[in-house]
């Protein structure tokens, strides 16, 4: 069973308010006191996000829905196909289909394994996964260092290079995390840059050719740094005219990339001086992509 963080059912303020309040309701996301949280949640959160997020995810929509939904439903057709000897599920941590459901239709199967679509490991994430599942149901924690994985990454990116040319600079953007996270035993900022440096040696990049950042930071506290908007803001004041971003931490497109960054990111880019902020595609459906959940799958 893939699966995915989850989307709005439709890029209303409505859909939103209602994604929002499972998502930033689960102490993993906001490792928050209740008593302190949740009065700012419902209090002024939902009474103000939902309609500006709505907004940005109208941007993105697509005819057949949200990006990140038809991305992982695509993804786990083709991962169908690709070992038909087991059967396939996905889900979605927060919206649908629910991981409840999925697990439902495999009911019958004696064995059943979870593959959370998160390849760097974290507390907020992976193992908010493990929270709704069955205790002692197999999970794979990681896959940040799996050769595979790797290869695919540095195969998408060598194919965007040969096809669009390559920027001045590449710049590897991962979602962000609070500090205090990290503070209290998060592996989740190692795991990234172990990411980062694998992924630059499969691409034989040098030190300066290539920036490890994290974007999507979230409400007042500090988060992981560098911040991707703030680098690549230095970087076009510095004279990078051409930059290119990849997003090694998302293996579909959604709102962070390509929102986030191909236009909030991108506008604040061009008005610092650069050119062209050049998005490099998330995994999606990439073949070498559905060869390596095979080889996660089969392991």
């Amino acid at each position: 069973m893939l699966v995915n963080l989850g989307t709005p059912a439709a890029p209303t303020a409505q859909a939103v308010r209602s994604y929002l309040a499972e998502f930033l309701s689960d102490p993993r996301v906001v490792e928050l006191p209740r008593f302190v949280w949740l009065p700012i949640l419902y209090g002024i959160v939902l009474r103000t996000r939902p309609r500006r997020s709505a907004e940005k995810y109208a941007q993105i929509w697509t005819a057949e829905g949200s990006p990140l939904a038809v991305h992982t439903a695509r993804q786990a057709s083709l991962l169908q196909a690709a070992i038909p000897e087991t059967r396939v599920e996905y889900a979605m941590r927060y919206g649908g289909p629910t991981i409840a459901a999925a697990l439902q239709r495999l009911a019958a199967c004696t064995d059943v394994r979870v593959l959370p679509l998160y390849p760097q490991y974290s507390r907020a994430t992976t193992e908010s996964v493990r929270d709704v599942l069955p205790p002692g149901m197999s999970m794979i924690e990681s896959f940040h260092d799996h050769p595979a994985y790797i290869g695919a990454l540095a195969d998408t990116v060598r194919r965007h290079w040969d096809s669009q040319g390559r920027g001045e600079i590449l710049v590897m953007s991962f979602h962000g995390l609070p500090k205090r996270s990290v503070e209290r035993g998060d592996p989740y900022e190692k795991q990234c840059r172990e990411t980062g440096q694998l992924l630059a040696k499969a691409l034989e990049l040098g030190e300066a050719q290539w920036k490890l950042t994290f974007q999507s930071r979230f409400g007042a506290a500090k988060w992981l740094e560098p911040y991707t908007v703030p680098t690549l803001i230095e970087l076009a004041g510095s004279g990078k005219r051409v930059v290119d971003v990849v997003f090694p931490g998302f293996v579909s497109d959604c709102l962070e990339t390509l929102e986030e960054i191909g236009i909030g990111a991108r506008e604040a880019f061009r008005a610092a001086g650069g050119t062209e902020l050049r998005l490099i595609p998330c995994l999606n459906e990439a073949p070498k992509w559905i060869e390596a959940l095979a080889a996660l799958a089969r392991a």
